[in-house]
């Protein structure tokens, strides 16, 4: 498969951000009320994981090490400034149901992890693909959960009602809908033996980690403690050399 397609069916499928790797839960949950805000979330932060990737990677011979981190979020800021004002000035309705989520993109886990573990070390062009691809696979994710949120608890379909009233089941478009859908999504990918971030056999999985590649939750929550320890560990000793 061609490389940059290759970045592209990743994204979408073999490392989908939502559904493979579970990150940006925080969006995920909280915009999912409808399939249009799902959607709108998705194209907005694509747009912005599209050209930080971009941007990130073409000067990352020029960003100190040091100060890379920074130097990210200052990009990162830049454009989802340029989004949030861009729907507010052309889609006001979706701007005004997202609300504070567009100026929190700036955090989505999803755009910093993809400009450090990817964008930081490849070519401009592929990053910029890797973005398309993290980015539609996060927008498919958001529109499918919403369209099950709006079609359970609603009874609509991009605003269109095709259920009667009697039939709807609130719970959905409220908070703990969120997670109910999640869960049920992340239940049939399992049965069916989809890419997810829970059903990887114990040999795929040390395979994976071999090859370097990153892997998704696998429900260790002890390992992943030590792991984050170890880190920090290594974080402070970097810090004490700096200072001497």
């Amino acid at each position: 498969m061609n490389k940059y397609l290759e970045r592209i069916y990743n994204g979408i499928i073999k490392e989908n951000p939502t559904f493979v790797i579970m990150l940006g839960m925080c969006p995920t949950l909280a915009t999912t009320t409808s399939a249009i805000n799902g959607f709108g979330m998705g194209l907005a932060t694509t747009a912005v994981l599209v050209f930080s990737n971009l941007l990130i990677s073409a000067l990352r011979k020029i960003i100190p090490d040091k100060v890379r981190i920074p130097a990210y979020i200052v990009v990162i800021a830049s454009l989802v400034t340029i989004v949030q004002l861009l729907m507010q000035a052309y889609v006001q309705g979706l701007y005004n149901t997202l609300g504070i989520y567009i100026p929190l993109i700036v955090v989505n886990c999803i755009i910093m992890g993809r400009a450090e573990a990817y964008a930081a070390k490849h070519s401009p062009l592929l990053s910029m693909f890797d973005g398309i691809g993290m980015g539609l696979g996060f927008t498919l994710a958001l529109t499918v959960i919403g369209f099950c949120r709006e079609l359970i608890g609603s009874g609509s379909v991009f605003g269109y009602e095709i259920i009667p009233a009697d039939f709807h089941i609130s719970i959905f478009v409220m908070a703990p809908g969120a997670f109910f859908v999640l869960a049920a999504l992340t239940a049939l990918q399992n049965r069916f033996k989809a890419p997810s971030a829970t059903n990887v056999s114990k040999e795929e999985r040390e395979a994976r980690k071999r090859a370097g590649e990153k892997l998704g939750c696998d429900g260790n929550c002890q390992n992943c403690m030590l792991h984050a320890e170890e880190i920090a560990a290594q974080a402070a000793k970097k810090a004490e050399e700096v200072k001497r």
